[in-house]
């Protein structure tokens, strides 16, 4: 029987409704309450991945950058040089200079002390010692086009001129924020601090040693007090941490390593290590569009803009101070 619109329903129709409507709600509030008892079990049998949570002690050192700007390259830099005994792979990185997302924190809590941990956080008033790694936005948006082909995120015929606009957006790992985002969220808070140190990735290309010695000299300061950053040392742990070792490491390790073993195997992760290749990949447009968003930002880390669309910073407000920069 239908009934016209406005019309009263018959009780049995009214309270068929009412159930549905209460049984919609309560299957949406059971689902939540099945997603938080299974957190909740987690967080008491200590199998909660660390992440953000991570127990933090004081003689801690963080590795932290957006994704895509070189954090690994620097783990096997850092690695090699603290660790002479044996040469860092990808096989023993997560036990020298581990990730903060993959081990329960109940695991993280008994790696010996002092620690290097890498992070991809934004500001974390809990990291007391940080090494922070920056690259250029037009580069790492090429990274992180192929990171999110290999992830199988995007197939391998997606536009470009499409993927930057997102990437802008931070449609990919949302948890980051943006490159601006993050990097800002960083250096407004910590940039006249002196347990912090910013580390530019095209100046790690350009001198990698004396950057080196830089992290170095900062740990040394804190955590670290015996390393020996001889020009010897640094030179070895400049070449065990090429591109080259590093690309045939992983064609050998990537099946194993936990960042790349549930990935594509015919994507490599460690690919050119190129500084400017965004030159002869992105489009004008695209290159535009990233300047736009966050050239005051690129220019005050030393990035040259190509395109006039982008802003000036305000003077004396927004830029970063030389403090921020790797060199006077």
């Amino acid at each position: 029987m239908m009934h016209p619109v406005g019309a009263a329903l018959p009780e049995t129709s009214r309270q068929r409704e009412e159930a549905a409507k209460i049984m919609q709600n309560s299957k949406g509030g059971l689902q939540r309450a099945l997603r938080a008892a299974v957190q909740v079990g987690r967080v008491l049998t200590g199998q909660q991945l660390a992440g953000r949570n991570l127990t933090v002690f004081p003689d801690d050192v963080f590795l932290v950058s957006y994704p895509r700007s070189g954090n690994t390259w620097t783990r096997f830099l850092i690695g090699n040089l603290i660790y002479q005994d044996q040469p860092v792979t990808f096989a023993n990185i997560e036990s020298r200079i581990p990730e903060i997302y993959f081990n329960p924190d109940r695991v993280m809590r008994r790696l010996p002390c002092p620690r290097i941990l890498k992070s991809h956080e934004c500001f974390q008033p809990l990291y007391r010692h940080v090494i922070y790694i920056v690259r250029d936005p037009r580069d790492v948006a090429i990274s992180f086009y192929h990171h999110n082909v290999k992830a199988g995120n995007i197939p391998d015929d997606y536009p470009m001129e499409d993927f930057v606009p997102r990437f802008i957006n931070a449609e990919f790992d949302t948890k980051w924020g943006s490159w601006a985002d993050h990097v800002l969220s960083w250096l407004l808070l910590r940039q006249h601090r002196p347990d912090f140190i910013l580390l530019r990735y095209e100046s790690m290309k350009q001198e990698p040693q004396y950057e080196l010695a830089r992290v170095a000299g900062f740990l040394r300061d804190y955590s670290f007090r015996t390393i020996d950053a001889n020009p010897e040392n640094l030179q070895r742990a400049v070449d065990l941490s090429s591109p080259e070792r590093m690309r045939s490491l992983e064609k050998k390790q990537s099946a194993d390593w936990v960042l790349t073993k549930t990935t594509r195997h015919d994507k490599p992760f460690v690919r050119t290590a190129n500084v400017g290749g965004w030159k002869s990949v992105l489009s004008p447009g695209s290159v535009a569009a990233i300047e736009a968003a966050w050239g005051p930002v690129m220019k005050t880390l030393g990035y040259n803009l190509v395109s006039d669309t982008a802003p000036t910073a305000p003077a004396g407000g927004g830029g970063l101070s030389d403090a921020a920069r790797t060199k006077p």
